[in-house]
C-alpha cells in the first residue's frame, strides 16, 4: 500500500447493531476492488476482518478492526467495530480517533436499539454521521420505512434510492446529481423514479441553504446550485450535523458501494481539515506535516510474537527514523516497525503522516491511552474513557501451580482491554474480574487459555456483609489454666454497646483500682480488634462497636498478656449474642441509561431487588437516567439481566455508598450459608 497525505486520508468508524451487515459490507469493498480473493465470512474463517478464533467461534465481531481502503486516489481507513454491547470499549477507542461514522442498517431489521446506541454516541463525539442502508433486496426489506423511520428519529435526509425491480435491486438513484448508477455506468434517471428524486433534491437543497448565508440567499433567489456548491453544502452540513446522509444499496451484490465510497471521500473532513487540536492540557497544535510529531495510541493488541501499539498521527509525521518518547510513561522508546495493518494483514511503510492511522511494533513500554512524541516535546493528549465492566466473577486457576500466570496473564490482557478490571480482595480473599458482560469474561477466559496456557475457574464473588449489634450486654470472661507448672490467668468484665457514629471498634479502658494491670489492657483490646474481624452471625466483620473494659483481677504469678488476650475473647463470644447481632448489607447506588419504553420496566424489576428509585432524569427525547439505590447482593447479574430486559440497550454503573441492616429473612439466609460453608471446610 503507498502512503498517502493527510489530506487525501479519511477515517471512518463503523458502527450499527449487531448483525447488520457491518463488516458484510466492508468485505465486499474488499472483494470487489479485488483487495482480497474471496468474500470472507467470519463463520467461514476465511475473512481478514472477523479472523480472531473467537470471532470465528462467534459468528460476529469481537474486537475493532482497522480496514484501509484504497479509493480514487485516496485512503479510507475503515474502524469496523462490534454491535455487541459487551465489546463496547472497542466501539469507544475507535470513535477517539475517527473523523466520521458509518452506521450501517438493515434495511430487513429496520432501526434497532444498536442504530441508535451508535448514533448517539455518533453525536457525542461530535462526528459527522453517514446512514448506510443494506440488504434492500433481501425478502421482508422495507427500505422505505428504515428512511421514514432514521428522517424522524435521527433528522436523516436521503441522498439515494435502490432502484428495486422484481425484488432485484440493480442500482441507485442520486439525488444530488439527479443521475442513476447501474452497474460501473452513470445513467439518466429511469421514469419512475424521477418525480421522487425531484421531490428529494428540492429537500436537499434547503437543508444545503441553511449551511451558509450565500447559498441561502441564492436558494430564496430560485436560482439552481452548481454541483460544486452543492457538494460544499452537504460537507458543510455533514461537518455541522445539520445534514446526515442516507445511502442504500447491497453488500453482496456490490450495489450503492461505489457510491458510498465517493460520498465519504467527497463530502466526510480529513482530520487535517481541523487545522488545530489540543491536548488534554490546552495545548494547541496544528494539524500539518511541519507541526512536532505526537500520536495517541488508541488500541494494543498482543500476540505470542510482538506488541501492536495502534496510534493516530496527531500531529507532524511518523516515520522509522522518528526518535520516540512516551510522555505518559515517562520512557524513551524503541521502534520494531511501522505498519499499515488490513484486519490481520500488515503491510510496512516508512512513514505515516499527520491524521493516518497504523501500527508500531514491539514498544516495551507503553499501553492503551499513551501519547508518543519527541523528547522534551510535553504533549499529552486526553485519555479514552472506557466503559468500565460491572459485571464480577471470582477467578481462580484450576491448578495451585498456575497462580502466577494467571496473574501475569491478566496484567498483560488489562494493558489492552481497558474496559476490565481485576480486583484483589483482601477481606474474602478472592480476586475479582469485571467484565461489561458474560460474553466480555468468556474472551477473557478464553484468551487466558489459548495464550497464556491458564485454565480458570469462575464463582459468584462473596458479598461483604457486615455485622453490628443493636442491644447492650456486659459479661465476664475468664480465662484460667494450670497444668503443673507456672499457670494462665486473665479475668476481664466488658460492656458492648452500638456505636453508629464510628466504623471500626472503639476500645475504652474504664478500669479502676488496677484490677486489671495496665500493661495487660493492650492485650485486652488486641483480643477485641481480632474477634471483630469475625462475627457470631455469619463470620462477616462486625462495625460499629463500643467495648469498654471496666472491671476484672489478676494472679500476681499467673497472669500474662495471652491469658488476658484469651480472656477478651471469651467475653466477646459470651457478650456479642447478648447484644442482639444483626447483619448489615451493601447498599449501591446504580446509574441506569436506557431508551424511554423501558423506563416502567426498570422501575418494576428494581422493586423486586428491594431497590429504591432516587431519581428520573430525561437526557433526550428518548432516553432516561434511572438512578436507584439497591443492595449490592440483589445486583450480581445485573449487567446480563439489563442486556436482556433493554434488547441490549441498557448500560449502567454503580457506587458503594453505605451499609443498612439487612431484612431478618436475609440475614437468616446469608448465616446458614456461612454455617455450611464452615461444615464444609470442616
Amino acid at each position: 500500500m503507498k502512503e498517502y497525505a493527510g489530506k487525501s486520508v479519511r477515517n471512518v468508524v463503523v458502527m450499527g447493531h449487531t448483525g447488520a451487515g457491518k463488516t458484510e459490507v466492508l468485505e465486499s469493498v474488499l472483494f470487489n476492488n479485488k483487495i482480497t480473493d474471496r468474500f470472507g465470512k467470519a463463520v467461514d474463517g476465511n475473512s481478514i476482518i472477523d479472523y480472531d478464533a473467537e470471532e470465528v467461534k462467534r459468528g460476529m465481531s469481537v474486537y475493532s478492526t482497522l480496514v484501509p481502503v484504497e479509493w480514487k486516489d485516496h485512503k479510507i481507513n475503515f474502524i469496523d467495530t462490534p454491535g455487541y454491547m459487551d465489546f463496547a470499549g472497542e466501539q469507544v477507542a475507535a470513535l477517539a480517533v475517527a473523523d466520521a461514522a458509518l452506521i450501517v442498517v438493515s434495511a430487513k431489521d429496520g432501526v434497532q436499539p444498536g442504530t441508535m446506541k451508535a448514533y448517539r454516541q455518533a453525536v457525542a463525539n461530535n462526528l459527522p454521521v453517514v446512514f448506510f442502508v443494506t440488504r434492500v433486496d433481501e425478502e421482508n426489506a422495507d427500505y422505505a420505512k428504515v428512511v421514514a423511520e432514521l428522517e424522524r428519529r435521527c433528522k436523516a435526509s436521503p441522498l439515494v434510492l435502490p432502484i428495486l425491480e422484481g425484488g432485484k435491486v440493480n442500482g441507485t438513484v442520486n439525488i444530488i446529481t439527479k443521475k442513476a448508477h447501474v452497474g460501473n455506468a452513470e445513467v439518466d434517471i429511469p421514469a419512475a423514479f424521477a418525480d421522487q428524486a425531484e421531490t428529494g433534491h428540492a429537500e436537499l437543497c434547503e437543508a444545503v441553504a441553511m449551511t451558509d448565508d450565500e447559498l441561502t440567499e441564492k436558494f430564496l433567489m430560485e436560482e439552481p446550485f452548481t454541483d460544486e456548491e452543492m457538494i460544499k453544502g452537504v460537507a458543510n452540513g455533514l461537518l455541522s450535523g445539520a445534514i446526515k446522509p442516507i445511502l442504500c444499496g447491497s453488500a453482496t451484490k456490490y450495489v450503492g458501494i461505489d457510491v458510498l465510497l465517493d460520498t465519504i471521500i467527497k463530502y466526510c473532513p480529513a482530520y487535517t481539515d481541523k487545522g488545530t487540536v489540543k491536548d488534554a492540557n490546552g495545548k494547541e497544535l496544528k494539524t500539518t506535516n511541519d507541526e512536532t510529531f505526537s500520536a495517541f495510541v488508541f488500541k494494543t493488541v498482543t500476540d505470542n510474537f510482538a506488541q501492536a501499539s495502534y496510534v493516530k498521527v496527531m500531529s507532524g509525521v511518523l516515520t522509522l527514523e522518528t526518535p520516540l518518547y512516551n510522555v505518559t510513561a515517562d520512557t524513551n522508546e524503541k521502534m520494531g516497525g511501522l505498519v499499515v495493518v488490513r484486519g490481520k494483514n500488515q503491510d510496512k511503510v516508512t512513514k505515516l503522516e499527520c491524521g493516518d492511522i497504523g501500527a508500531v511494533l514491539k514498544l516495551s513500554n507503553t499501553s492503551t491511552n499513551d501519547t508518543l512524541a519527541t523528547k522534551g516535546n510535553n504533549i499529552k493528549f486526553k485519555p479514552i474513557e472506557f466503559p468500565q465492566g460491572m459485571l464480577g466473577k471470582a477467578i481462580w486457576p484450576k491448578t495451585k501451580n498456575d497462580e502466577d500466570k494467571l496473574s501475569s496473564g491478566l496484567a498483560k490482557l488489562q494493558g489492552e482491554d481497558k474496559s476490565m478490571k481485576v480486583v484483589l480482595n483482601t477481606e474474602t480473599k478472592e480476586q475479582v474480574l469485571y467484565g461489561i458482560g458474560d460474553q466480555h469474561i468468556d474472551v477473557i477466559v478464553n484468551k487466558l487459555k489459548n495464550r497464556y496456557k491458564v485454565e480458570v475457574e469462575l464463582t459468584e464473588p462473596k458479598v461483604q456483609y457486615r455485622e453490628t449489634i443493636m442491644g447492650v450486654s456486659d459479661v465476664q470472661g475468664k480465662y484460667k489454666k494450670q497444668n503443673g507448672g507456672a499457670g494462665q490467668y486473665g479475668d476481664v468484665t466488658i460492656k458492648f454497646e452500638p456505636n453508629p457514629d464510628q466504623e471500626e471498634m472503639e476500645f475504652v479502658d474504664a478500669v479502676v483500682g488496677g484490677v486489671v494491670p495496665k500493661n495487660f489492657i493492650p492485650a485486652v483490646e488486641a483480643g477485641l480488634r481480632e474477634c471483630m474481624n469475625k462475627g457470631v452471625l455469619a463470620g462477616y466483620k462486625v462495625v460499629q462497636v463500643k467495648a469498654t473494659l471496666h472491671y476484672g483481677s489478676y494472679h500476681p504469678v499467673d497472669s500474662k498478656e495471652v491469658a488476658f488476650k484469651a480472656a477478651a475473647r471469651l467475653a466477646y463470644k459470651k457478650g456479642m449474642p447478648l447484644a442482639k447481632p444483626c447483619l448489615l448489607e451493601p447498599i449501591i447506588k446504580a446509574e441506569v441509561t436506557i431508551p424511554n419504553d423501558y423506563v416502567g420496566t426498570i422501575y418494576g424489576d428494581f422493586s423486586k431487588r428491594r431497590g429504591m428509585i432516587m431519581e428520573n432524569n430525561a437526557i433526550d427525547d428518548e432516553t432516561t437516567v434511572i438512578v436507584a439505590e439497591v443492595p449490592q447482593a440483589e445486583m450480581m447479574n445485573y449487567a446480563t439481566e439489563l442486556r436482556s430486559m433493554t434488547q441490549g440497550n441498557g448500560s449502567y454503573t454503580q457506587e458503594f455508598v453505605r451499609y443498612e441492616r439487612a431484612p431478618q429473612n436475609i440475614a437468616d439466609k446469608v448465616a446458614a450459608e456461612a454455617h455450611l460453608e464452615d461444615d464444609d471446610e470442616d
